[in-house]
């Protein structure tokens, strides 16, 4: 479970704004969009194919600049 500690005098805005930084990182919500449903395993590993390409694509890119 994601928390953090609030201090005496520490703006609530700033701490909500470090603790949706804190949840964003630990990658609960991509885990819970990932299973809400089920993916076939040939629809996955296509998925994974084209996220290695557009990977790819940034890299050359990334590479020539």
């Amino acid at each position: 479970m994601i928390g953090i500690t609030i201090a005496d005098n520490e703006n609530i805005d700033k701490a909500l704004k470090r603790f949706k930084k804190k949840y964003e990182r630990s990658g609960i919500l991509k885990e819970y969009k990932k299973r809400t449903f089920y993916v076939k395993p040939s629809i996955e590993k296509r998925m994974d194919r084209i996220k290695a390409k557009r990977r790819a694509s940034r890299e050359s890119q990334r590479d020539r600049n």
